[in-house]
């Protein structure tokens, strides 16, 4: 199932700034200022001069009219390939996936729960295969997973695709949370949402945050399954109209 864009504006890439903030210049030469919806590093994807695509809103409560969602980016064969920069989208384009059961690892479920606490961390999504009943569900705990997604859009010069872009004590906490649930028995997943379709396998960023890299060798080892999914874009007469899950891809999980 894919997750359609409203409908999108191009422009080339001045500057990001206060992380929260892009400046683009729209193609009708109009400069405007856009919304940022990634608070992270954004290594590698924040390119000055690459062709991006806005979102508009006509909301007048909103401070900003527009929203940056996609930037394209070259490639060594001279292509570009459209990345999502919109991390609030990434759940949603999952959970489309899921509600398909489309994923086939993670197919079978009848139901499905967002942000779902854990101890004193929040996971984004719990499959069921019955109705939400605590007291059932403790006594069968393979008719339910737990599901934990990040985003993946860093390409380094080596040509793999690495998380996270910059440390992220966020992302370790919720390994440790995955870990637990696996050495309790509970099935426990991370799945990467790859929005680069210029990535085709997924590692640990060791060279940017080593105990993040431990930490997903010790979940694996845990019992913790790691996963990774692309996105691919889906155009019509040269404008983005939707995004969607579409290719599983390989995860190295040790990295030397």
């Amino acid at each position: 199932m894919t997750l359609a864009y409203p409908p999108l504006v191009a422009g080339t890439l001045v500057r990001r700034y206060k992380r929260f903030f892009a400046e683009v210049r729209l193609d009708d030469g109009r400069e405007v200022v856009a919304h940022c919806p990634n608070t992270g590093s954004m290594k590698a994807v924040n390119v000055p001069g690459c062709r991006v695509w806005l979102s508009p809103s006509d909301n007048p409560r909103r401070k900003l009219a527009w929203t940056w969602e996609l930037i394209e980016l070259p490639e060594a064969n001279g292509r570009t390939a459209p990345v999502s920069v919109h991390t609030g989208r990434t759940n949603r384009i999952v959970e489309a996936a899921l509600s398909q059961s489309s994923l086939a690892p993670l197919a079978g479920y009848a139901h499905c729960r967002r942000e779902v606490r854990v101890g004193e961390a929040r996971l984004d999504f719990v499959l069921e295969q019955q109705p939400h009943d605590a007291r059932a569900l403790s006594e069968a705990p393979n008719a339910r997973v737990y599901i934990e997604v990040k985003q993946v859009t860093l390409k380094e010069s080596d040509g793999h695709g690495y998380f996270p872009d910059s440390v992220s004590a966020r992302g370790l906490k919720h390994l440790h949370v995955l870990e637990a649930l696996a050495r309790k028995g509970e099935r426990a997943v991370l799945l990467f949402c790859v929005a680069h379709e210029g990535i085709n396998d997924v590692a640990p960023a060791a060279h940017i945050d080593p105990a993040y890299a431990a930490g997903l060798q010790a979940a694996t080892a845990a019992g913790v399954e790691v996963m990774a999914f692309g996105t691919r874009v889906e155009w019509a007469t040269g404008v983005p109209v939707s995004i969607a899950l579409d290719r599983r891809l390989p995860v190295r999980v040790s990295v030397a």
